[in-house]
């Protein structure tokens, strides 16, 4: 944007986690209207839903909301239209699928734009880089119901001694609190055993993706950011969530196998998975031109006070 921005961190530990966008220095993150009201904005943009019912700055001050992401089989899609949307000025919406369920329940006088995946925007038309590296990355323990307790440990032995160098990215939550830090603890001492077995600590996900050739994941949000790479993805269907099943948009199968993962290397993904990967390109309409921030700075500029 070619006006003057800036980031709040919302919770302690997001204190340093951008290199690219300024810092606003706060004694106390939890703050938020407080905080707010000090740096008198011209307008907000609140990447999530959570916590939103414990503010009051939107009162005062337009906000932009800009999906973190984008739910594929999470029901993070109904989650956000029930709580959030009452309180925005601009919904942006990371594709068609969202915006029909934004539009359908929105108030009259909050605008709906689809932009599409900011994030995702340096994804598009990047080369594989072929260098044997796979990206496990699940959805969090407790959404997903089994489907980072039932895999973790097994997809690590898969890899263990291999050619292939792993990237073991479990969701934040699962680095930090809840049923899911037992599973991560216990899988980052076996990994502290394997040479090529990494425990991913780049920032953001798409600092991996970049660097991975293959994406093993179940119904994470992180595929919708995959899918602008064209790479092969594997989804692991062991998920324990009553009516949760994850849907096929890549190869999918119960449990991996080395042989499965050399197969998608060598010659990416069948047609069976490439006809259901551009229907559900074509059910989720998120643009991938590689614009979305260049399309979502716009509205956000044209929503300042």
């Amino acid at each position: 944007m070619d006006v003057e921005s800036a980031y709040i961190p919302v919770r302690g530990d997001a204190r340093g986690c951008s290199d690219s966008i300024t810092e606003i220095a706060v004694r106390d993150p939890a703050a938020v209207d407080a905080n707010i009201r000090t740096i008198d904005p011209g307008v907000v943009v609140y990447n999530h839903r959570f916590g939103i019912d414990r503010f009051s700055f939107y009162e005062e001050y337009p906000l932009v909301h800009l999906r973190h992401g984008a739910s594929i089989g999470r029901g993070e899609v109904a989650v956000t239209t029930e709580t959030i949307l009452d309180h925005v000025s601009v919904a942006l919406a990371p594709g068609e699928r969202w915006a029909r369920a934004y539009r359908a329940v929105a108030p009259d006088d909050v605008r709906v734009a689809t932009v599409g995946i900011p994030e995702a925007d340096e994804l598009v038309d990047a080369p594989s880089p072929r260098d044997r590296r796979v990206l496990y990355a699940p959805t969090n323990y407790l959404v997903g119901r089994g489907a980072y307790a039932n895999t973790a440990r097994s997809v690590i032995e898969c890899f263990a001694g291999t050619e292939y160098e792993l990237l073991f990215r479990p969701h934040p939550t699962d680095r930090r609190e809840g049923p899911g830090l037992a599973v991560t603890r216990d899988c980052r001492k076996r990994i502290a055993e394997l040479p090529n077995v990494v425990f991913d600590t780049a920032t953001t996900p798409i600092e991996s993706m970049q660097r991975s050739d293959i994406l093993v994941s179940d119904f994470s949000g992180s595929i919708a950011e995959w899918l602008h790479t064209g790479r092969p993805l594997i989804q692991l269907t062991n998920v324990d969530a009553p009516g949760k099943a994850v849907p096929p948009i890549g190869v999918t199968t119960e449990s991996l196998t080395l042989e499965l993962v050399d197969e998608r290397y060598r010659n990416g993904e069948p047609e069976s998975a490439k006809r259901r990967r551009a229907s559900w390109l074509e059910y989720l309409g998120i643009p991938m031109d590689g614009r979305s921030g260049e399309r979502a700075a716009r509205e956000v500029l044209e929503c300042r006070a």
